[in-house]
């Protein structure tokens, strides 16, 4: 029999790669706060540029919140599939509680940004329509934060339908249909985050599995299949909602046009890059973990882009002056 001292240096030596890793995975989520943050502030501003559209206050501030919102739910529901998905194997750390406590201050930090904008204090703001779609989404992720807490994980993901609704809600407050584009945002916003949420999981799994490139590839194998489902739906509704809400005319003169091109631009290369990842999985090649990982980013890429488009002017005011003209 091994002796415990002989299995002192393995666990030393684990434990060390452990702290290592958790150092590196730090500086690049530091990295990336920092990186959505300017890609916040700048994107807006440079896509209404010679639009003649007013700039939305507190745009880029909004733009962070709301893409906090958005990768909340993203880790939360990915995790709750990647755990279906995952299969036999080690498993990473859940990050599903902290996922909730940071959507709900994002959702908090709204409600200050929007008495800030509106000059109003925080009472006043909780009684406009604003500020209550906020609180709602606010306890949402707090409600789902207790239901981890009190080990009931299956009972979680129920309060976040009260987070999509509000914010699909929110995303549309424009006076023409604007239920038909909550209830198209309602769909799109869990598939979105079921597709990034659910890669990351899947990447999680692979590093802890990747001494076992049978088993790292079936998890990837696993989420492959079930990720074609996200997809069609961000297809349909993404469609939709596009043909809904941009005129044709102003796509290269409006804000919301010149977005619109650079997320689908970028979907593109998402798809891209998930067809080869699949290509080196079905050929049992464990590198198809790195297409995947850019695939990854650029898919938060997408999410700060779309967030960004919840706070650009409505194009229609465009078409609108155009066709005075």
């Amino acid at each position: 029999m091994t002796s415990p001292g002989a299995l002192a240096p393995g666990r030393a030596a684990r434990r060390r790669a452990a702290r290592k890793a958790a150092r590196r995975a730090a500086l690049l989520l530091c990295a990336g706060v920092l990186g959505a943050l300017a890609l916040a502030l700048l994107t807006g501003r440079l896509a209404a540029r010679g639009t003649g559209e007013l700039a939305v206050p507190a745009a880029g501030t909004t733009t962070v919140l709301r893409t906090v919102v958005v990768l909340a739910l993203a880790v939360h529901l990915g995790e709750l599939a990647g755990r279906r998905t995952a299969g036999p194997g080690p498993r990473p750390r859940d990050l599903s509680l902290y996922a909730a406590l940071a959507g709900a201050a994002a959702a908090a930090g709204q409600i200050l940004v929007h008495a800030s904008v509106s000059d109003i204090d925080l009472a006043t703001a909780y009684g406009t329509r604003d500020g209550r779609l906020l609180l709602l989404m606010a306890n949402g992720f707090l409600a789902s934060a207790a239901c981890l807490a009190l080990r009931r994980p299956l009972l979680a993901p129920l309060p976040l339908l009260l987070v999509v609704g509000a914010e699909s809600l929110r995303a549309h407050p424009e006076q023409y249909t604007p239920l038909i584009g909550a209830a198209l945002t309602f769909l799109h916003l869990p598939a979105a985050a079921l597709w990034t949420g659910g890669l990351l999981y899947t990447l999680r799994v692979m590093w802890l599995r990747r001494a076992e490139r049978s088993t790292a590839l079936e998890a990837l194998r696993r989420y492959a299949r079930t990720a074609i489902w996200p997809l069609a739906v961000l297809a349909v509704t993404g469609t939709a909602s596009t043909l809904r809400k941009l005129p044709l005319d102003v796509v290269f003169d409006s804000a919301y046009g010149r977005l619109m091109l650079a997320k689908t631009a970028l979907v593109a290369g998402v798809c891209a890059l998930a067809l080869t990842a699949r290509h080196r999985m079905r050929r049992g090649r464990l590198d198809a973990q790195l297409p995947a990982r850019v695939e990854l980013g650029l898919l938060v890429v997408v999410t700060v882009v779309s967030a960004v488009l919840t706070v650009v002017p409505d194009p229609h005011w465009v078409s609108t002056r155009l066709g005075i003209r």
